[in-house]
């Protein structure tokens, strides 16, 4: 195979041992005289990404030759613990070679972004520059070779998942998170969503490209879809240039936009307990259905892990504080309280987890979170037990369902493998 390496295969899909093949020429071309290598893959909430089979392959295959360390692009998620690396990973990796990322300290910033540049991007919304940094481990391990790992989706926050994002967001500081999600939530999430180009994917890429081209970064992007009824991994895309990202986009368009006939009148999703304990992350059962939802229609959210709100406590804190308001009432306390002001991704996880009363939320965990605390966001409260009585998710498939007293119901048994749109609301961007 030629470089960068394109191996897309939506009939048969990717196996296995096709994966291992497309590794080793990975291996042979960008690997083969490396000395030190970090590997950048997602945490436990890309579990499905195969990023846990490659990092660990590429591991093995390398342990001799080289001193390896797994950096996990934890965002401001929680470090994964021992179990959740064991699931992800396999047990045979060293523990001490995974390295923590804390995005409010171990960050090195390389440059930034103008505020005239923030400025043209956010449409003369935010007037502030955006610094590029990343995690000080970048430069300061001196390794031949930076391996990224991980799945090309659609995302809320910058249309597509991953490639540069994973190094600025998934191993980024502060104030890049902070101020890419802003932006994001002030352009508009309805429009950025599924999008291969947008204003965040703008800034990171430009960030990148700048400040960060110098370093040994290599791209491995999965992309995966349902085939007969199953998760499969149809395309790996090897590369460190925009057009690996750009055709690894283009088949998870193919692949994971569910555009529909009809709006949902109800749409119940599950939240898998090892994937979400938080609304941080569960919100993905919002943001993955909004598109698709009808007006005043009711999104029925089965979380039984969830526990808190945020992934990080101080985020936590605010979200309890602040709550799933309007985005105009975000934007307001955002200018009147400087400790909102100065997490600028909690505001904008607030504006991405509102309806802007279009539709209505009713969130469902087991005992981890209270009635008070989940009504206390702004959401309708039931508890799981009562909820899966009346939708037991055992008898239901993806897609629509009619439940034995004629309603009907849309079921999505896991909001962070796609985007579902009311095909009328989807608009590709030029």
């Amino acid at each position: 195979m030629s470089y960068p390496i394109h191996k897309v295969d939506t009939d048969q899909t990717i196996t296995d041992a096709d994966l291992t093949a497309i590794l080793d020429e990975f291996i042979a071309q960008k690997a083969a005289t490396a000395k030190r290598i970090l590997l950048l893959p997602p945490d436990i909430t890309r579990f499905y990404s195969k990023a846990g089979f490659i990092s660990n392959y590429l591991y093995q295959q390398l342990k001799d030759q080289a001193e390896i360390y797994l950096l996990p692009a934890l965002g401001t998620h929680d470090p994964m613990s021992d179990s959740e690396i064991d699931a992800m990973f396999g047990p045979d990796i060293p523990k001490d070679r995974f390295l923590p990322h804390k995005w409010r300290t171990d960050v090195e910033k390389f440059g930034e972004i103008s505020s005239e540049r923030m400025l043209e991007l956010s449409e003369g919304k935010l007037d502030y520059t955006m610094d590029v940094a990343a995690n000080k481990l970048l430069t300061d391990g001196k390794w031949d070779l930076i391996v990224s790992v991980g799945q090309i989706v659609p995302h809320e926050v910058i249309g597509m998942a991953n490639y540069t994002k994973n190094i600025l967001v998934g191993v980024g500081g502060s104030d890049t998170i902070h101020k890419s999600h802003f932006l994001g939530a002030v352009y508009g999430m309805e429009r950025i969503m599924g999008q291969v180009n947008t204003p965040v994917r703008q800034a990171l890429n430009e960030g990148f490209d700048q400040y960060l081209r110098h370093l040994p970064i290599e791209f491995i992007l999965t992309v995966l879809g349902n085939k007969n009824d199953k998760l499969a991994l149809q395309g790996v895309f090897c590369g460190n240039q925009d057009e690996t990202y750009v055709e690894a986009c283009k088949l998870s368009q193919k692949l994971n936009l569910n555009l529909l006939d009809k709006p949902i009148k109800k749409a119940v999703v599950y939240l898998e307990p090892s994937e979400f304990k938080t609304t941080w992350l569960g919100n993905k059962a919002i943001y993955r259905t909004r598109m698709a939802m009808a007006d005043a229609g009711e999104l029925i959210v089965l979380a039984p892990a969830l526990h808190r709100f945020g992934e990080d406590m101080a985020i936590d804190k605010l979200i309890r504080e602040f709550g799933y308001k309007t985005t105009d009432e975000t934007l307001e306390a955002v200018k009147n309280n400087p400790e909102l002001a100065a997490n600028l991704s909690a505001a904008a996880h607030l504006i991405h987890g509102t309806t802007d009363n279009r539709f209505n939320v009713t969130y469902c965990p087991k005992d981890g979170v209270s009635q008070e605390e989940i009504e206390s966001v702004n959401y309708n409260y039931c508890h799981y037990d009562e909820m899966t009585k009346r939708y037991p998710i055992e008898q239901l498939k993806d897609g629509w369902n009619i439940m034995p007293d004629g309603e009907e119901i849309f079921y999505v048994s896991n909001p962070a493998l796609g985007l579902w749109a009311y095909k009328e609301k989807f608009v590709e961007a030029e």
